[in-house]
């Protein structure tokens, strides 16, 4: 645990590069007290709310007093419905005791690099990409080593660039499908392929599939489809509008299990007993039709937003086949781009550089995590600050 530790100090602190998108979120929320009304397409949360048929499992786990402790790896029947929902939406078969439900996403992320980065340890990470992939691994004393990847692959890796990348001291590659900030996918071959080369260097392949249910069209599966020995990474955030209630799962191979228990005993305990509760819900056939009209909701928004910020002269090479994210190339720096749209047009957007090194500050990431009517007004004001 020495990691956690030394991060903490005042040199691995500096080190640590601050979000841009909260520093565009407190500019935006400064302009709305002065009274402009800001279209916020910076935030990676959905504009839903949880279901109703979860608020109200919820509601009822308060009312009996089910907000105790739970075991920490999870409600035994919350962890048979994700296994359930395995099976039944890709056919894949899981035991539910590989599953460990986890203090969100970023709950599973923390344990997985306690339990798995020693130092020095280098983990493959691609760029652009999630920026707490690098942190984590950092947080351990590891060394997260850049894949720079790119609109020619899609901006995900490649077996050729994990081949190439591959070191005596690599242990893994971790990548997220769908993808923040692209919105695009690692086809199922490829997937497969880099699980393949992982296993035959000793090492493991991690996928965060926190999007996963975001996808638009076409086929994909989990990475759960072909190997028993990856990582895989899931949260009820995105697809099922839960972020506040901060609850994800980690699907482990058998014999990381009880490591990755003991150490989340020490990390967190167990996740929130309500939101648990909960989110056995969100399986049901009612909740499941809600959150599929939103998916194709979010569909619609990205159909409008793709020409339309392509009309006003933003290049993007890459289209988005899922999450609910356009990375955009603004031909320029960014940074002034995203500030200049908020002063100017009340438009909030990320620039690139939050997302790693490799040509980001040419880029800006815009979430569609707004109303039909938000997104008619943001393509309005963009047309007019391009001009």
């Amino acid at each position: 645990m020495r990691g956690i530790k030394s991060i903490l100090t005042a040199r691995r602190v500096a080190d640590i590069e601050p979000f841009e998108v909260m520093d565009v979120l407190s500019r935006a929320q400064a302009l709305e007290r002065a009274g402009r009304r800001v279209v916020h397409m910076e935030i990676g949360e959905p504009d839903f709310t949880a279901p109703a048929p979860v608020v109200e499992a919820g509601i009822r786990a308060l009312r009996e007093g089910r907000t105790a402790y739970t075991a920490t790896l999870g409600l035994a029947s919350l962890r048979e419905a994700i296994a359930s929902h395995y099976q039944e939406k890709f056919s894949v078969k899981v035991d539910p005791g590989r599953i460990a439900i986890t203090s969100g996403a970023s709950g599973g992320l923390l344990t997985l690099s306690a339990l798995y980065v020693d130092a020095g340890d280098e983990i493959l990470v691609p760029d652009p990409g999630y920026p707490g992939y690098r942190h984590f691994v950092r947080a351990f004393e590891g060394v997260a080593k850049i894949l720079p990847v790119s609109a020619a692959s899609d901006f995900q890796p490649t077996l050729e660039m994990v081949r190439a990348a591959w070191g005596p001291r690599t242990k893994g590659l971790l990548l997220g499908s769908p993808s923040n900030p692209t919105g695009t996918l690692v086809s199922t071959e490829r997937l497969s392929a880099m699980a393949e080369f992982a296993r035959e260097r000793g090492g493991t392949l991690i996928v965060d599939e926190i999007y996963h249910g975001l996808v638009y069209e076409g086929e994909y599966t989990t990475a759960l489809a072909f190997a028993e020995d990856v990582f895989v990474i899931n949260s009820f955030s995105k697809y099922f509008c839960m972020t506040g209630w901060r609850l994800g799962w980690v699907v482990l191979p058998q014999g990381a299990l009880r490591g990755f228990e003991k150490l989340a005993q020490h990390l967190f305990i167990s996740a929130p007993a309500a939101a648990q509760h909960a989110a056995i819900s969100a399986f049901d056939s009612e909740t499941l039709k809600i959150l599929e009209e939103r998916r194709g909701e979010f569909a619609r928004r990205r159909d409008f937003l793709v020409p339309a910020l392509k009309k006003v002269g933003l290049s993007i090479p890459a289209e988005p086949h899922g999450a609910f994210y356009v990375y955009a190339d603004c031909g320029g720096d960014a940074r002034r781009f995203a500030r200049d749209l908020l002063e100017k047009e009340a438009v909030a957007a990320t620039p690139g550089v939050d997302f790693g090194a490799n040509g980001t500050d040419r880029f800006v990431r815009f979430a569609y995590t707004r109303s039909m009517e938000d997104l008619e007004e943001a393509a309005k004001r963009i047309a007019r600050f391009a001009r």
